[in-house]
């Protein structure tokens, strides 16, 4: 079998080049994301975001809770991308994606700061809410590139992406990590502040398995390339999540690799919401469980543990 070898090294520095002008091109009339928001970043960071045009970072490190093909035994190398394109009321993360708690630093920076975490042993880097931040983040990826950086990247968003810009990506990232809040988009408009979430996350995710498949893992289980796809089931089924399932399993893959979470609770503004000022119980997440497994869904994260101890 050959080695695995992450997309972005197949491409020669001068198409790497092209991707980040026309990446770059996008915060002009910034259109990164669909809120297509048109202010000229160079100049202004008064688009939704708030951010212009150097990355914005409010931590990284080594990370061990997320999934087990990312995680797997030295961690996944994740940098959290400071604001955000959504609005959700209900943010456990507020303080970074709403509040803006971070720092500014340069393209270079943000390089060694990937490479610095491939040499301390991270099986991949993690890009947390990268979508308003990609040509920064493209652009650190080429200076990366002639440090020597060789680990799958991953791009670990929302859901509410620009396709534009997804294919952009196409061919850099090897690992797709989109969230799927909502298959009712009067849902996202009222929790997080968009117009037209499922349509444009449906639209996003088909996009992204397109250029990537089904999540691929190795001989220890470690992810390599791929779509893994996550959703946070919501007090009354708010994210319309048999929905959902439905069209995972119709129109994106019944080898999907979902992670169906559990772990909702009302932060930030959600207790001012009496729909959402709740916990989910456990009879709601294991219908949710029982219907993906019924419906044909073979990778979902750790369904049989759950359903097992529940």
């Amino acid at each position: 079998m050959n080695e695995f070898i992450p997309a972005y090294l197949k491409f020669t520095e001068r198409d790497f080049i092209l991707k980040v002008e026309e990446a770059e091109d996008c915060l002009k009339r910034c259109r990164l994301c669909p809120r297509e928001c048109g202010v000229d970043r160079f100049l202004s960071n008064g688009g939704y975001c708030g951010i212009g045009s150097l990355p914005f970072i409010s931590s990284f490190g080594p990370h061990f809770g997320e999934e087990s093909p990312l995680s797997g035994r030295r961690g996944s190398g994740t940098v959290f991308f400071a604001r955000c394109n959504l609005g959700c009321i209900f943010c456990q993360n507020y303080s970074i994606s709403h509040m803006g708690e971070g720092m500014e630093l340069s393209c270079e920076r943000l390089a060694a700061i990937m490479t610095d975490l491939q040499e301390s042993g991270c099986h991949n880097i993690n890009l947390v809410t990268p979508t308003h931040q990609v040509p920064m983040i493209l652009r650190s990826l080429l200076y990366a590139l002639k440090r020597g950086l060789t680990i799958p990247i991953v791009y670990n968003c929302g859901g509410y992406e620009s396709v534009e810009v997804l294919k952009i990506l196409d061919g850099i990232i090897d690992i797709y990590m989109p969230d799927f809040k909502y298959f009712d988009s009067r849902y996202g408009q009222k929790y997080s502040l968009v117009e037209n979430y499922k349509e444009i996350a449906s639209d996003a995710i088909k996009e992204m398995h397109r250029q990537t498949g089904d999540l691929i893992t190795d001989k220890q289980g470690l992810a390599q390339r791929g779509l893994l796809l996550r959703h946070l089931v919501m007090p009354d089924n708010i994210g319309g999540s048999r929905e959902l399932v439905d069209f995972i399993a119709d129109e994106i893959s019944t080898d999907t690799y979902i992670n169906i979470m559990d772990q909702y609770h009302p932060c930030y503004k959600a207790m001012e919401e009496p729909a959402i000022n709740r916990r989910i119980t456990k009879k709601e997440y294991i219908e949710i469980l029982e219907y993906a497994v019924n419906r044909g869904l073979t990778r979902i994260d750790k369904a049989e543990l759950r359903l097992r101890f529940l």
